[in-house]
């Protein structure tokens, strides 16, 4: 975690920092897996439909592939975006 982000939290005791600091990954953590699990059910609706086999057809993989690619850049992007808004609201305040 950024150490950044618990500036704001100075006047804190010690342990309410660390409990802070705890729920700030906990919180982390979960929508990074939240992020993971909407990734996976996304690109295997819309790629996946034919289970005559066991492993991806060539098609599937490629489409699956593609998809995460996608789903990965446009997160990356969403999350730059918050950042320079943040950045943009911190430098008016």
């Amino acid at each position: 975690m950024d150490k950044n982000m618990l500036a704001g939290l100075e006047g804190l005791p010690e342990e309410d920092k660390n409990r802070m600091s705890a729920m700030i990954d906990h919180l982390q953590l979960r929508d990074s897996l939240r992020m993971y699990n909407s990734l996976v059910e996304r690109c295997f609706n819309d790629c996946v439909d034919n289970f005559t086999r066991k492993t991806l057809q060539k098609q599937e993989e490629t489409c699956v592939a593609r998809c995460a690619e996608k789903f990965l850049k446009h997160s990356m992007r969403v999350g730059l975006r918050f950042a320079e808004l943040n950045s943009q609201s911190a430098t008016q305040d």
